[in-house]
């Protein structure tokens, strides 16, 4: 007997994806019920998502996939490895470069998965329609409502480990994920269980101590969160714990033991930039806006805009002990940014003596008009 006409369109969707070059494609049910939606409500009600407020406004529509689209019957969750050539953990022993974090050396994925996801989606509008099935699909790469992670284990393509980020057996902790729901049905295919067991390595990693148990994470004091996210000045205890990571962490990441069976992602869009891997702190402290936008073009580093990112350059310098590093620093006082010239100051303070950094502060004194930069030179 062979195979249905389901499951032959099963097979046609696996092969396209992976032939688009997608490293994983699975399918499970949009409709059935899950506790996601009720954990996730739990997580904002603690007041854990920060100032991440479209988290709030939207979590209605992100509690179930039918909440966004009643329409939807399958979800085809898509997985692209973007895994670094080594562990990328030991560049931040050097804290004269900052450290971006392995995901984002590389393209944006957003516009590296969108692309293929539309074409996949039409392909797959296409066979639904031919099997006189609904040809409806929506397509979905981390910026609407919807919840990927559980899709992705109720899928089969991983489990969200301790960390709260998606975790493969076979992709360890690199892997992007795309969503295109179906109005058809499809037969789900085996979830993923929990296999982190007694490790911890992931929580014990974390710099700042973001995770309050197991499978629960604090942003307000995620260093990710922070250097994307968050836009104003850091409290004193993240500013020191950021060492020289400028854009996201990768610790919690990094540190699992699961990564031993990852590979090097084969999307060369997905591959980290050399100048991107170990950019040196001064020269990143002076760049302008335009500057800013043609280092990061193409880059998901660009959405949070040049002073958000010299901010986080700022407090790199802070932490790098480097003296040298001083007038990177100083040369940023009179930076037209608040937000700027705050770290500047912070960073001027952690580096120069103590007299050196007194006599900055009188040659400066009644200079500043921004309550938060004048605190910091009182601080």
């Amino acid at each position: 007997m062979g195979a249905s006409p389901t499951d032959r369109n099963r097979d046609f969707i696996r092969k396209k994806a992976a032939e688009l070059g997608f490293d994983a494609c699975r399918f499970a049910s949009a409709a059935d019920p899950w506790s996601a939606g009720e954990r996730l409500a739990h997580f904002v009600e603690a007041g854990r998502h920060g100032d991440m407020g479209w988290m709030e406004t939207t979590l209605e529509r992100r509690a179930h996939p039918t909440a966004m689209w009643d329409g939807a019957r399958t979800a085809i969750v898509l997985g692209l490895n973007y895994g670094p050539d080594a562990d990328p953990l030991p560049a931040l022993a050097n804290r004269s470069d900052g450290y971006i974090s392995v995901y984002a050396r590389g393209d944006d994925y957003h516009e590296v998965i969108k692309g293929r996801l539309k074409q996949l989606a039409g392909q797959i509008s296409a066979r639904q329609k031919a099997l006189g099935q609904s040809p409806e699909v929506k397509v979905f790469v981390d910026t609407a409502p919807l919840m990927e992670k559980p899709l992705a284990q109720r899928a089969g393509l991983g489990w969200q480990g301790k960390h709260t980020n998606l975790l493969s057996r076979e992709h360890g902790n690199w892997l992007f994920l795309g969503v295109i729901l179906s109005a058809a049905d499809y037969e789900p295919d085996a979830t993923e269980t929990e296999h982190c067991g007694s490790c911890t390595a992931c929580l014990d990693a974390c710099p700042t101590n973001a995770f309050p148990a197991p499978f629960q994470l604090d942003a307000r004091r995620c260093l990710s969160y922070l250097t994307i996210e968050y836009a104003g000045p850091w409290p004193e205890e993240f500013r020191t714990a950021t060492g020289s990571r400028i854009y996201g962490c990768d610790d919690c990441l990094g540190s699992c033991p699961w990564n031993k069976f990852a590979r090097s992602a084969n999307e060369m869009r997905l591959r980290a930039r050399p100048e991107l891997e170990a950019p040196g702190l001064a020269e990143l402290a002076a760049l302008d806006d335009a500057a800013f936008r043609a280092l990061f073009t193409k880059s998901p580093v660009k959405r949070i805009g040049r002073d958000r990112f010299v901010r986080n350059v700022l407090y790199a310098i802070g932490n790098s002990g480097d003296a040298a590093l001083i007038p990177a620093a100083t040369g940023l006082l009179d930076d037209p940014a608040p937000v700027v010239r705050g770290a500047a100051v912070w960073a001027a303070r952690r580096l120069s003596s103590g007299e050196a950094f007194t006599a900055l502060r009188e040659a400066r004194s009644g200079s500043e008009s921004d309550q938060d930069v004048a605190a910091e030179w009182l601080a």
